[in-house]
């Protein structure tokens, strides 16, 4: 069990550009573009409204530290047997970092979650403490999801979350088929990407979805989530139904195809613009329907 001091630890490694790094800035897309196209779908371009700027803002840097800073933590048996770590592809942290990391994601989130208590109603409440409290359960025991076949991949709806807290923060309803399709989107999506990653994962002891399942029932996973969230999205936009099913999709099969680890590390920059290609067919559609003077839902 990982030992936390009692304060912080004033070393270069825990300065802001490793705690940037950390933080995974590739991957940001999957917070902040969840984000405004979740605004987009109240029919909304922009908004000048406190409580969204504040909550993009915690979407950046303070939020997905608070993902992968804490999932690195409690990732180090599996890091440190996993070549694809130290890189682009993640942070392959040391264990004096620890301290240092935590303080980082509390001294960067909790600014947030008081103006969340002071502003936010009890709906918004609700949804960003279910997104957080999901990537929190994912890294951290005694829950820690990650280490629990199925939960594992099943919990990563949360990336989906931001769909719902967005409209909560203008008193409005989430679109449910949006959701509904991220969601199910989100599930395969993390089960792919943990394909590349069994034999580091079964060497440290953690039992994912992939470990159980292996590459070709991982793939097959992936492949009926991947086709529900095609269905879902079909009723607002044929065409981003489409794009999931000749990306992700597309993807799912080459790995089926050849179901190997090396496979899917091959296949994995792939994965990581999945969600640009995906987001940008559904953006400039929405675009183009607001500035028309439409609104989907």
């Amino acid at each position: 069990m990982t030992r936390v001091a009692p304060t912080p630890r004033a070393q270069g490694a825990q300065g802001p550009l490793r705690l940037l790094w950390i933080s995974r800035p590739a991957l940001w897309i999957n917070t902040v573009g969840v984000a405004v196209v979740g605004l987009w779908l109240t029919g909304r371009l922009w908004s000048w409204d406190p409580a969204f700027l504040v909550t993009l803002l915690w979407l950046t840097l303070p939020f997905n530290l608070l993902i992968y800073g804490l999932n690195d933590v409690f990732d180090q048996a599996e890091d440190a047997r996993n070549p694809r770590k130290g890189g682009l592809q993640g942070a392959r942290i040391r264990a004096d970092e620890v301290p240092g990391i935590l303080w980082g994601v509390a001294l960067l989130n909790l600014p947030f979650v008081a103006f969340a208590a002071w502003r936010l109603e009890a709906g918004a409440l609700l949804w960003m403490a279910l997104t957080a409290g999901l990537f929190v359960a994912y890294s951290w025991p005694p829950l820690r999801f990650k280490a629990r076949p199925f939960w594992d991949s099943l919990s990563n709806v949360a990336y989906a979350l931001p769909l719902g807290l967005i409209p909560a923060l203008f008193g409005e309803t989430p679109n449910g088929w949006a959701l509904a399709g991220l969601m199910a989107w989100s599930v395969a999506k993390h089960a792919f990407d943990a394909v590349q990653d069994i034999s580091a994962d079964h060497r440290a002891g953690t039992r994912t979805i992939a470990v159980v399942l292996g590459p070709r029932g991982t793939a097959l996973w992936c492949l009926g989530w991947f086709a529900l969230a095609a269905a879902l999205f079909a009723p607002l936009s044929p065409l981003v139904s489409l794009a999931v099913l000749l990306v992700s999709g597309g993807l799912s099969l080459r790995l089926l195809r050849a179901p190997l680890e090396a496979q899917a590390a091959r296949l994995y920059p792939a994965s990581i613009l999945s969600p640009w290609l995906i987001g940008s067919v559904a953006g400039v559609q929405l675009v183009a329907l607001l500035v028309s003077g439409g609104r989907i839902g």
